[in-house]
């Protein structure tokens, strides 16, 4: 394989990620890349952006989903919408109760999964529906309405420095930007020197250096679209929180390898003293106290919560996994991958809905997409199923 061609296998979703976004950006006359569509493209897909962290560690353990994810959403949203409007609870109690909530059902998710090895489809088919159900009852079959000041603000308020910021242009973003993009730069050449001191496998300097001016640029440029809007969210903050802590676990932690081991072998993972059962109990523990966080994230941004919300959400989750990078046979994937995969969902879902491609074909477009990256991932990787 020459090295151009294992760098475009390496780099394949990034580049299809830029092609799309090119694309959508011709078609909708250059409206994708309007300030307010570049701060709402996040903010709208942040519930796949949180819940597919927890999908790849269901995914990783052999190619498993949580089906159940849209409806624990709905449900911890249901709870956390009523006790603030019936019982006038503050947002604190309320965010605590309700991932209070999220973490006893990913107790009961991974209790059947792990230790008493209901197959995962059932399991979280049976808790889709349990869950949506629940929720429905919960809000008595009506929509509730969010008022609560603080409940909003903690979610989906804007940073504005006081002295700094104005209406017209928040300088406070573009700050952030070039500090986070001064930062990135010095850890990733750190990173680099580290391994060539340790004599490991690296990029070389040119190709770093590449990497680091083409992340760099993005950043800068996606904050300079915020500080022309409103400046930074609130829950871009919240997301970046969840897509760190996981990216740690997976790539920098024992406990986030065993995911790994339990997909790629499980027999061989047991024997070298991994429990598979508290693997996949911490798999579907985690996804659903992430899909509880999304439900609250969820019901902040709209405002209200109905027995509807949340439908279809574990697809988008699913196919931002598959699309990134994650095998469809377990034991590969990473969190970078997957959010690539689901920023590049949410600028396909954002890029039809400003062109005005009906909701049908909305849906054949991303199953083809879906399709085409696991065909990929079978087709490059030479897999022919689980031997």
């Amino acid at each position: 394989m020459t090295k151009a061609s294992s760098i475009i296998k390496k780099y394949t979703m990034t580049i299809a990620l830029v092609v799309v976004f090119i694309f959508f950006t011709v078609l909708t006359n250059g409206r994708l890349v309007y300030a307010q569509n570049i701060s709402n493209l996040l903010l709208q897909n942040a519930y796949v952006l949180v819940m597919a962290c927890g999908m790849l560690l269901c995914i990783l353990t052999g190619g498993n989903v949580d089906l159940s994810v849209g409806a624990t959403l709905c449900l911890v949203g249901a709870v956390a919408a009523q006790m603030m409007d019936q019982n006038s609870m503050g947002a604190l109690p309320t965010i605590l109760i309700a991932m209070l909530i999220a973490a006893v059902i990913g107790i009961w998710q991974g209790f059947w999964i792990g230790y008493i090895h209901i197959p995962p489809f059932i399991a979280t088919l049976a808790g889709m529906f349990l869950f949506r159900g629940l929720g429905r009852v919960v809000l008595a079959s009506k929509t509730v309405n969010i008022q609560n000041e603080a409940f909003l603000n903690t979610f989906i308020s804007y940073i504005d420095v006081p002295g700094m910021d104005t209406k017209s242009f928040h300088v406070s973003a573009l700050i952030v930007g070039v500090a986070v993009a001064v930062l990135l730069t010095v850890l990733m050449l750190s990173g680099r020197a580290k391994k060539v001191k340790k004599n490991y496998a690296a990029d070389s300097l040119v190709t770093t250096l590449v990497k680091v001016i083409i992340i760099d640029a993005l950043i800068i440029a996606y904050c300079w679209k915020l500080a022309n809007y409103k400046g930074i969210p609130v829950m871009l903050l919240w997301i970046l929180l969840v897509v760190l802590i996981f990216a740690f676990i997976t790539m920098k932690t024992a406990f986030g390898r065993y995911f790994y081991a339990v997909g790629g072998n499980e027999k061989a993972a047991k024997l070298s003293g991994i429990d598979p059962r508290r693997v996949y109990f911490w798999a579907y523990f985690l996804m659903s106290v992430l899909a509880g966080f999304s439900g609250l994230l969820v019901a902040a941004r709209i405002g209200s919560v109905d027995g509807n919300m949340g439908n279809s959400y574990e697809m988008d989750a699913i196919a931002a996994c598959f699309i990134g990078g994650a095998s469809a046979y377990g034991g590969s994937g990473t969190v970078s991958g997957i959010m690539i995969g689901a920023i590049l969902l949410g600028v396909m879902n954002q890029g039809m809905s400003i062109y005005g491609l009906p909701d049908e074909w909305q849906y054949v477009v991303k199953g083809a997409v879906l399709l085409a990256a696991v065909i990929f991932d079978v087709v490059s990787n030479h897999k022919v199923g689980k031997q």
